[in-house]
């Protein structure tokens, strides 16, 4: 039985959290800023956790964590 693989692209946008859920970076925050307001940068600043109905796939994309 062959080892089952990771899903390369999921890997790089998702991390394992301590408590097991799935946290993310959210987009839109590299470039043209100037016309975003502070408080919209600020938000895309923090990570996201994955919602529930999406934590199953994100599970089978990522299965050694």
């Amino acid at each position: 039985m062959p080892k089952i693989k990771t899903n390369r692209a999921a890997a790089k946008r998702f991390r394992k959290t301590g408590s097991g859920k799935f946290a993310f970076s959210k987009s839109h925050a590299s470039h043209i800023l100037t016309k975003k307001s502070p408080k919209r940068k600020r938000r895309l600043r923090q990570a996201q956790i994955v919602s529930k109905n999406d934590m199953a796939e994100i599970r089978r994309l990522l299965p050694n964590g």
